[in-house]
C-alpha cells in the first residue's frame, strides 16, 4: 500500500465520529454490535440509513451493513420506510428484543452515571456543607 494511500486511511478514521464516545453497550459489550446498537437505543425516535449508523456509530459501512442485516433477521432492527434508495433502519421497540436491549442500555446508563455523580455532576454540589 503506497503511502498516500495509508495517510488518507488515516485521516478518515480520524475524521470519523461517533455520536457516542462510549455508549452503555459498548461499555460493557465492547464490538461494533454494541456501538450499533448504542447508536439506535440512544436515537430511537427516528430511523436511519446504513451510511448514518456506521458513521455515528463510528463503524465502516460494510460492518454496519452485516450488522444491520444480521439484527434484522434478529427482529432487533427493523428496515422501516425508503428514502429513495436508502433503506431506513431503526431498533424495533415492538419486539422483546428490542426492547430487552434498550432497557439495558438504559439500565446500564443509569448505573455508570449513578457512580460518577456523588453530588458534583452537572454542577450541582452538596448544599448541606455550607
Amino acid at each position: 500500500m503506497g503511502k498516500m494511500k495509508k495517510e488518507t486511511i488515516i485521516e478518515d478514521v480520524e475524521h470519523r465520529q461517533k455520536a457516542l464516545q462510549l455508549g452503555p453497550l459498548e461499555y460493557v459489550f465492547p464490538g461494533s454490535t454494541s456501538k450499533i446498537l448504542d447508536f439506535l437505543c440512544v436515537f430511537d425516535e427516528w430511523d436511519y440509513s446504513i451510511t448514518d449508523v456506521a458513521k455515528n456509530s463510528g463503524v465502516s459501512f460494510k460492518t454496519a451493513f452485516d450488522e444491520i442485516k444480521r439484527l434484522e433477521m434478529q427482529g432487533v432492527v427493523i428496515n422501516s420506510r425508503a428514502v429513495g434508495k436508502a433503506k431506513m433502519y431503526k431498533l424495533n421497540l415492538e419486539s422483546s428484543q428490542g426492547r430487552s436491549i434498550h432497557k439495558l442500555s438504559l439500565d446500564i446508563a443509569v448505573k455508570r452515571a449513578s457512580k460518577s455523580l456523588p453530588g458534583k455532576a452537572f454542577g450541582l454540589r452538596n448544599i448541606s456543607n455550607n
